[in-house]
């Protein structure tokens, strides 16, 4: 898996903690969908991974039930409160 980091991301992750966590989260409404949810901290339940080769900052993945994508996109969103959103091959759902 590829990951394409934008501007910005490196120093966010290291301003929270070091550490990102991204997991595919199944959505009840949007007809089901599974996007792809970011943290600095852990969530209880998921089986996270180390994806190596990452500079600047530790990034663990969980797909949940599906294979990883080709390219795991990382870009800072939002103004007052500036997080992390992760996009799976480009796009905003698991496709």
């Amino acid at each position: 898996m590829k990951v394409v980091t934008a501007v910005g991301v490196e120093e966010l992750v290291r301003a929270q903690g070091g550490r990102l966590y991204v997991w595919a989260d199944h959505q009840r409404c949007c007809q089901g969908a599974t996007y792809l949810l970011t943290s600095s901290d852990p969530v209880a339940g998921r089986d996270f991974r180390r994806i190596e080769g990452i500079e600047g900052f530790e990034l663990w993945f969980d797909p949940g039930s599906h294979e990883p994508p080709r390219e795991l996109h990382l870009d800072t969103k939002g103004w007052r409160r500036r997080r992390i959103e992760a996009y799976w091959d480009g796009c905003v759902f698991v496709t």
